[in-house]
């Protein structure tokens, strides 16, 4: 029996004015994706990918359709609910790390244990975590003194910490040369494997997305 779905998107779009202009990012959206499962979209800058990932992380409203992340049904939660779902049921990884850089790795991670009303030690298995990223050994020096793929790892670690349902990826390589591209792929890849984790990548990269379960191509605001 196949997993049920964590993400049901029907019918989805979302208008932006922009002046006296309407712009159509996403023009009737469906798409479903099982627990577990690691799902690429994959569409070129304009195609409607980002904005989707802003809707289902809570954090840009819809114009119209029904978005369940869950089984949670996006437009009936308040505020409050919606920072609630980013706190608990919704992990991020941005291509711009978006580390604060007055923070240890350790800190930045330990901060959003902090918000999302969780203990701020790391238990043991989250140390086997660090330890499948390599970061294990990283986390007292602050972003400065860390190279790229190893902040993009702090922030898989952070995305993850507070152990989500979904983790959403923004462009997760897009900063990154292709042998640390390579490397930070590969690991969320394991971690899909190993843990089970959800994973909804966003890109333009074909080589990315050929690191995940499937395939979404987006162009003009569509699934095609």
């Amino acid at each position: 029996m196949s997993e049920p779905a964590i993400i049901e998107v029907n019918g989805l779009t979302k208008t932006y004015q922009v002046g006296d202009v309407e712009v159509h990012a996403l023009r009737g959206v469906d798409l479903q994706v099982r627990k577990g499962e690691f799902v690429a979209i994959i569409g070129a800058s304009g195609s409607g990918k980002s904005t989707l990932f802003h809707i289902l992380g809570g954090l840009t409203p819809t114009t119209s359709g029904s978005v369940r992340i869950n089984g949670r049904d996006l437009a009936g939660m308040t505020n409050t609910e919606r920072t609630d779902l980013r706190k608990t049921t919704v992990g991020f990884v941005f291509q711009k790390y978006n580390l604060l850089p007055t923070l240890s790795a350790e800190d930045n991670i330990r901060m959003v244990q902090y918000i999302g009303g969780r203990h701020t030690e790391f238990d043991a298995s989250f140390q086997e975590i660090l330890k499948l990223l390599g970061i294990a050994d990283r986390m007292k020096h602050k972003p400065r003194a860390l190279s790229g793929g190893q902040q993009q790892r702090v922030a898989i670690a952070r995305g993850i910490v507070n152990s989500p349902a979904i983790l959403l990826a923004d462009e997760p390589t897009g900063n990154l040369d292709s042998e640390n591209s390579a490397a930070v792929l590969k690991l969320m890849k394991d971690l899909n494997q190993r843990l089970g984790q959800t994973i909804l990548m966003i890109t333009h990269d074909a080589d990315a997305a050929s690191y995940a379960d499937r395939i979404v191509r987006m162009r003009d605001g569509r699934i095609v």
